[in-house]
């Protein structure tokens, strides 16, 4: 039985029975109609997934980590802000005309900065310590840079992933500001446990815990009745993860690198419409 789907119900079950409602308040996203795209939320969610033990997807319903780790590395890899270089569509609300999202994700991490060992960009100032430093508490990463704000086509969601090294394994924890737990909640469980499988891989060390901070975990009004027909389906086992041996350096990763073995998600065929 996932993990991850237990977590995922548990949840949503909590915000839909225990949550707030923004109803009285003005609220930025709209729906397509230009209707406003109201929220329930709890504050404050902290899950742990053990990536020594499975890896964490839903099966409660298919989550397209093909196309999440896609993202994944058009933003570590790539450290790309233009949607051109991206093979899904997920971000095209937020780009212009030139298909820039502006000063964001990738655009950040690639900012280099000068350090008595040289200069370093934040990816490789990570893969850096994690080989160099690992007893180092600073191996850290942030996109969340106010003086650019105004130039994000969106604001980051996930804007912060701090590494830990613990004898021979790889701790990792992702800051989350806000989160939509239909839409994107395991999106980003998927990323960042890649992620962490991959930093881990290069530095000759073991995937260890990923814990995922969100300080506002939120369904939307049009999402409710969307998420309850998940908590009657069975959640099976996790797949396993199977990463290419030979993949030494974080930037030959492709999205071929990866395999999911036995993944089988239940059959969820409603479609969600996202707030923007």
């Amino acid at each position: 039985m996932s993990k991850a789907d237990i977590l995922f119900i548990q949840n949503c079950k909590e915000i839909i029975e225990q949550g707030v409602w923004d109803t009285d308040q003005e609220v930025r996203p709209r729906w397509e109609d230009g209707t406003p795209a109201h929220t329930v939320k709890k504050f404050g969610i902290v899950n742990r997934y053990n990536l020594a033990e499975e890896f964490p997807i839903l099966t409660l319903r298919r989550t397209y980590w093909k196309s999440a780790l896609d993202e994944l590395l058009w933003i570590w890899q790539k450290k790309s802000n233009n949607i051109h270089d991206l093979s899904s569509h997920i971000w095209d609300s937020w780009a212009d005309e030139s298909g820039s999202i502006g000063k964001a994700y990738g655009y950040q991490l690639a900012i280099k900065s000068k350090y008595p060992e040289g200069e370093f960009d934040q990816v490789d100032r990570v893969l850096f310590d994690l080989k160099n430093n690992p007893a180092s508490r600073r191996i850290l990463t942030n996109i969340y840079n106010f003086q650019d704000l105004h130039e994000m086509g969106l604001y980051p969601c996930a804007y912060s992933m701090t590494f830990n090294v613990s004898g021979d394994t790889l701790n990792a924890i992702l800051n989350q500001r806000s989160q939509d737990m239909l839409a994107a909640n395991n999106w980003n469980v998927v990323q960042y446990a890649l992620l962490t499988h991959m930093m881990a891989r290069v530095s000759g060390l073991k995937a260890g815990e990923l814990l995922h901070v969100i300080a506002d975990a939120h369904i939307y009004d049009r999402h409710v009745d969307l998420i309850r027909p998940l908590f009657d389906q069975e959640p099976k086992a996790a797949p396993k993860l199977v990463i290419d041996p030979l993949i030494t350096d974080f930037y030959s990763f492709t999205k071929d690198s990866f395999k999911l073995e036995g993944y089988e998600p239940s059959l969820y065929e409603e479609k969600i419409p996202i707030a923007i």
